[in-house]
């Protein structure tokens, strides 16, 4: 069940966001639950343009130290950014910051969808590469895009599912499966728009290295259970894709062939 990811083997195909919790036990809680190896966080949560400062502490668990002492690798993202300039701005204090080279890139097209703006997204992985960071660039399903990414040396891609938040699950499986047939040789994790373990599941059984999520633990009722029930749907998922689903047919197909001889036990 391990994989390789930014030149980290992981044995967990869970990434996890970390914004909206109850509570930072209940966070921690979750982080535990899920057994996830990577945990997202929002660089303007931490980061103010005044300039680069380290994390403010708010008591022993703070934040930031909450999420660090999981043991998880931090992936920084530059949510909320709209430009190219801003997002890589952002990556860089997050570096000084944080201390990883890894960025979630983010550059948000459309306020109402939080559609990546495509261009923008490009430009700000291109540059972010020259720079030494390990993008993982959240995108659309749209295959050229994601070839426009892989040119500008990204070595992930993150595709959505359905909007940021939506809960909508898989809303276009023919072009994610048409992603996962194209691009074979990098890590493709389905980010966003994820609703409930049974979307996760849908999402490996298709063959993806791995599921980001965020609002559909955090905002659940028992985020700590909904946490465990999503990272038994990737595993079950996965190991379903590794066995081989059998394929969809029009007409029944009897279980037990009929020999037209009576037999007795």
């Amino acid at each position: 069940m391990s994989f390789s990811i930014a030149g980290v083997e992981l044995d967990s195909r869970f990434l996890l966001g970390t914004a909206g919790y109850p509570s930072p036990l209940i966070l921690e809680q979750a982080i535990h639950a899920s057994g996830t190896q990577i945990t997202t966080v929002s660089l303007k949560r931490q980061v103010s343009c005044a300039g680069a400062q380290p994390p403010a502490e708010s008591g022993q668990q703070s934040y930031f130290r909450l999420i660090k002492e999981s043991g998880a690798h931090l992936l920084p993202n530059t949510a909320g950014c709209h430009t190219a300039a801003e997002a890589v701005q952002l990556a860089q204090m997050a570096r000084e910051i944080f201390d990883t080279n890894w960025v979630k890139l983010e550059v948000i097209g459309d306020t109402y969808t939080l559609q990546p703006d495509p261009f923008e997204l490009v430009t700000a992985a291109r540059e972010l590469v020259k720079l030494g960071f390990e993008v993982f660039p959240y995108c659309t399903d749209d295959l050229v895009s994601c070839y426009r990414l892989l040119d500008a040396g990204c070595r992930i891609l993150m595709p959505w599912g359905a909007p940021i938040g939506s809960g909508l699950g898989l809303v276009n499986p023919n072009a994610l499966r048409t992603l996962r047939e194209r691009i074979t040789d990098v890590p493709l994790i389905v980010d966003a728009g994820i609703g409930s373990p049974a979307d996760a599941a849908q999402a490996m059984e298709m063959g993806f290295d791995g599921v980001l999520l965020n609002s559909a633990v955090a905002h659940a009722q028992d985020p700590v259970l909904m946490a465990e029930a999503f990272k038994l749907a990737i595993d079950g998922g996965r190991k379903a894709y590794l066995a081989g689903i059998m394929a969809e047919q029009d007409m029944a197909v009897a279980t037990t062939p009929v020999t037209g001889r009576p037999f007795v036990l």
